[in-house]
């Protein structure tokens, strides 16, 4: 993996932080220096991070926001308090992600698989975009999937309503990850602030898949135990992530597809850019912002 910068004075925000790949990453950048804001759902086990950090790193900070990534209010919530705090942000990391087995709905009425996994990092983003503007050069990174290549976006049935498949459902996220990487790219150009979206390959060890059915938890477990040449540990899952927030030469790299390290190809449809730019339009419908964000 390329050598990453000096972080110090930086300030970073890594959402599913607690936990697997999140985690991985905030340890990580935490040792380059960078002070740490990890938001998560289990306070216990946000707070076992943030100790670690503050152990192993004594130039920066570590603190933690819990919030219900899920629901809007939550992610209004968590930007209004991380902009109550702080003046800056250097890195955003949208990490966050779920895998639902049965269909279930938001508190707002939306898939949980498409609101957590695309439209939380879309909104979040929105709400702190003009911090990364000022404080560039900035980065964004969004952890999308393989997996992303199996999706489409359905614009009759973005919920799954009239047949749920959990995969399907998935790989529709982490879809409209990538389309929302390449669209904020383009509209942040010139700004200094970048955007790449990440695959970190098959890594079963982490947790997202915790709403995934009895059998799909119990084949992520065998996995995690094997040899297998496709999958990686938390700590190979996350180098690229780290790469795409840290690494100098990533300076200047923007609206790619990173994998393995490297620049890679992503699917015919998500380099689609009527599709991006519809996904944005009826994105922001959904989180109720205006589509035309950000205004420069």
């Amino acid at each position: 993996m390329p050598p990453t910068t000096n972080l110090d004075g930086n300030v970073v925000l890594i959402t599913g932080g607690t936990s697997g790949i999140g985690r991985e990453t905030a340890l990580a950048l935490a040792d380059r220096g960078a002070s740490v804001a990890i938001v998560g759902r289990n306070r216990e086990r946000g707070r076992d991070v943030t100790r670690e950090i503050d152990r192993r790193n004594g130039d920066g900070w570590a603190e933690l926001y819990v919030a219900d990534l899920g629901s809007q209010e939550g992610v209004r919530n968590l930007a209004a308090e991380f902009r109550n705090r702080h003046g800056r942000l250097d890195v955003l990391v949208n990490n966050a992600g779920t895998f639902r087995h049965r269909r279930t709905e938001t508190e707002d009425g939306i898939e949980a698989t498409f609101a957590v996994n695309h439209l939380a990092p879309f909104l979040l983003t929105h709400l702190l975009v003009d911090l990364l503007v000022e404080s560039a050069p900035a980065r964004i990174v969004t952890v999308t999937s393989e997996l992303h290549e199996r999706g489409t976006v359905d614009f009759g049935d973005l919920g799954r309503e009239n047949e749920y498949d959990d995969m399907e459902a998935y790989a529709q996220s982490k879809l409209a990850n990538v389309l929302f990487t390449r669209e904020i790219a383009e509209r942040l150009r010139g700004t200094g602030v970048t955007a790449n979206a990440v695959n970190p390959g098959f890594v079963p060890e982490t947790a997202f898949t915790r709403e995934a059915s009895l059998r799909g938890r119990l084949t992520l477990g065998l996995f995690s135990m094997l040899p297998l040449p496709f999958t990686k540990s938390v700590e190979e899952g996350a180098e690229t992530v780290i790469m795409a927030a840290a690494s100098p030469e990533m300076a200047d790299v923007t609206g790619e597809y990173l994998s393995d390290g490297r620049i890679a190809e992503s699917s015919e449809e998500s380099r689609d850019r009527n599709v991006r730019k519809r996904l944005w339009d009826v994105s922001a419908g959904l989180v109720g912002i205006s589509p035309e964000y950000p205004i420069r």
